[in-house]
Formats: structure tokens, C-alpha cells, sequence
């Protein structure tokens, strides 16, 4: 489902420019994901069907949980750099994401001094299943639970045309991170709201 959801993403694009590579090493990539998130996020789907899919990590959790993902990240980091190297043995593909990282992960939230924070990881809607309102089912879903509990939300997206749409939501482009490549990643906040605002 995430292949299917990220297969035209600036992100794999750049990364990885050869369309036969990335069709092989997309699944691998995102079940190495996966395994991360089961360890360490939240991750809500529409249905049964998974016809949309959202992965959230909650910053507050405690040091115990944390400790766990760290471990469970490092296995996933080592697990992936294996498929790289087996998918592209010109090594083309590895130099890319490591020239990549800072597309690669959410460092960037380190500026943002909050750890009363929600931060969205993924959010997928399958392609024939798009315009029917399910991304805003999963982002209100996840609002509501922030404004609840007074949360900041933070998120990244490579994609410009994505940056409208979260927008809607109230979020604001806190930074743009341009490096090595010609692509953008966006990233986005949405402030804790006061609790009158919350109330509404």
C-alpha cells in the first residue's frame, strides 16, 4: 500500500533515479518502516481494507519506550543498508541516502525546543482511493487528539502540492531543508492551540 501511495514521491525519485531499482526496493524499504513504527509509533488506518493510512510518533512517551526504538532503529538502519547494496550493487543508490539523510529523518524538530509534540510520519491514501476525504479523516482525528491534550503537531513533506493541503489544518511552514539535491522538504507545525480555541 505504501509503495503504491509513494511510488511518484520527490523523495524516492531522487533518491533512487532508476525506475527498476525503485520498484525493487521500495517494498523492502517501507517493511523495514514498518517494523520500526510496530515498535515505537501509533498507526490508524480507515478500515480493514487500508485504503488510508496514518503513522504518528508521540514525543512525550516515556524513556523506557524510547530506548527500545533506538535499538530497534539501528537493527532497521542495518537491514536497509543491506538492501540497498543488494539492489544496486554500483552503490549509486547507498551514496545517495546517505547523502540524503537529512531528508531522512525529523532532526529538524530539535529547533522546535517541544516535546509536548505529536509528529506525523506518514500519511497515505491509496491512489484510487484519493479526493474521498479519508487524509482528512486521519489528520482531523489526530487534531482533535492534539488539541485534546494540547499538543503541538510537526511534520515533514517533500511534496509542494502537499503543502496546501496541510495548510487547511493550520499548519505553517517552519523551515525548508535543501541539501545535495534538487529537492525540498517542507516542514510544517501546527502551534498548540489555547484551550478557547480548542473548545470550538
Amino acid at each position: 500500500m505504501l509503495t503504491q501511495c509513494f511510488r511518484e514521491d520527490p523523495l524516492y525519485h531522487s533518491l533512487i533515479p532508476n525506475k527498476d531499482v525503485r520498484e525493487r526496493l521500495m517494498p523492502e524499504l517501507f517493511k523495514c518502516d514498518l517494523t520500526e513504527f510496530y515498535e515505537c509509533c501509533d498507526i490508524y488506518a480507515d478500515s480493514p481494507e487500508c485504503n488510508s493510512l496514518l503513522v504518528v510518533s508521540d514525543e512525550m512517551e516515556p524513556y523506557e519506550h524510547l530506548f527500545k526504538a533506538y535499538f530497534t532503529e539501528i537493527a532497521v538502519a542495518l537491514k536497509t543498508d543491506g538492501y540497498l547494496l543488494k539492489e544496486d550493487a554500483s552503490m549509486h543508490t547507498f551514496w545517495n541516502f546517505i547523502l540524503g539523510r537529512d531528508y531522512l529523518n525529523s532532526a529538524w524538530t530539535d529547533q522546535l525546543h517541544q516535546k509536548h509534540r505529536l509528529h506525523v510520519i506518514y500519511l497515505a491514501v491509496r491512489p484510487n482511493m484519493q479526493h474521498h476525504g479519508l487524509a482528512d479523516v486521519l489528520m482531523n482525528e489526530v487534531i482533535r487528539y492534539a488539541d485534546k491534550h494540547r499538543m503541538m503537531v510537526s511534520l515533514e513533506t517533500h511534496n509542494p502540492v502537499n503543502v496546501e493541503f496541510y495548510q487547511r489544518f493550520d499548519f505553517k511552514v517552519f523551515g525548508i531543508v535543501q541539501k545535495h539535491f534538487d529537492l525540498k522538504q517542507y516542514c510544517l507545525i501546527r502551534e498548540i492551540r489555547k484551550r478557547e480555541s480548542a473548545a470550538k
